[in-house]
């Protein structure tokens, strides 16, 4: 995981999508336990309050949760839960103006099917 302390992006926000990422990808399986707020902040060089509030919205979003005395830990089901919201988000970043330009330019369905197939060919 990287942390861009120059990016217009939050620390925060960095740290609950680098673990969204690290989750996604396998690096940290369903109820394995995920580094710790003193370790986020010595390895990045953040502020432990900074770390916490990243890793506070993947719990409030019931990705990790605490076990008490022992640390986080990525809950069963994270995996399902990021790829859904993963999912929508690329629904509405990418598809949404994906339609809204093909119908200014007049293009149809087909023609948008054949060009998203022939992307996936290259």
């Amino acid at each position: 995981m990287q942390i861009n302390t120059n990016s217009d992006k939050p620390i925060f926000l960095q740290i609950a999508e680098g673990m969204e990422d690290a989750i996604l990808s396998g690096a940290f399986a369903e109820e394995s336990q995920i580094p710790s707020i003193t370790e986020f902040s010595v390895n990045y060089k953040i502020n432990p309050a900074t770390a916490l509030k990243g890793i506070n919205m993947l719990t409030d979003a019931g990705i990790v949760y605490k076990k008490r005395g022992l640390g986080m830990f990525v809950k069963t089901g994270a995996v399902e839960k990021l790829k859904d919201k993963r999912k929508h988000s690329f629904y509405q970043n990418f598809i949404e103006g994906l339609i809204a330009e093909a119908k200014r330019l007049q293009i149809s369905k087909a023609e948008i099917q054949a060009m998203i197939e022939g992307g996936f060919d290259k």
